[in-house]
């Protein structure tokens, strides 16, 4: 049996155990792909992380089979998460810890200083600052 030949592939963002057929047919439409199955496999992987953003790349085959590979949420939506809705523009050292250690998995390092630095940066980017 010949070896299957990747056709496409596309990273979605939806929420967590709800993906909207809508979108996932905006994204996936013209590959030919089931989306019937990707929405319930996207759903079924991510119906425990419910609330949040999570994004999956879909690797498309010639043969219209597909693999999910779910990734971590975004950054800039931990960190809003890690703030809550008090409004707080101030993200502590545990706060940012624990975003780091969740997003360490999609980073291209291994070293939770590093990760921490990163999100750092994007906490800043978004107006926020680091507490000590």
């Amino acid at each position: 049996m010949p070896a299957k030949k990747q056709t496409a592939q596309v990273t979605i963002e939806m929420p967590a155990g709800d993906a909207p057929m809508m979108d996932l047919g905006k994204m996936l439409g013209q590959t030919g792909v089931n989306l019937v199955e990707i929405k319930r496999a996207y759903d079924t992987s991510t119906a425990a992380q419910r609330g949040e953003v999570v994004p999956a790349v879909v690797t498309v085959f010639d043969d219209r089979s597909f693999e999910l590979r779910l990734k971590t949420p975004p950054t800039s939506f931990l960190i809003r998460k890690a703030l809550g809705g008090n409004g707080s523009r101030q993200l502590s050292r545990e706060q940012l810890r624990a975003v780091a250690e969740r997003k360490l998995p999609d980073l291209n390092t291994t070293d939770l200083d590093a990760a921490m630095r990163t999100v750092a940066g994007t906490a800043r980017s978004m107006g926020v600052s680091i507490s000590d």
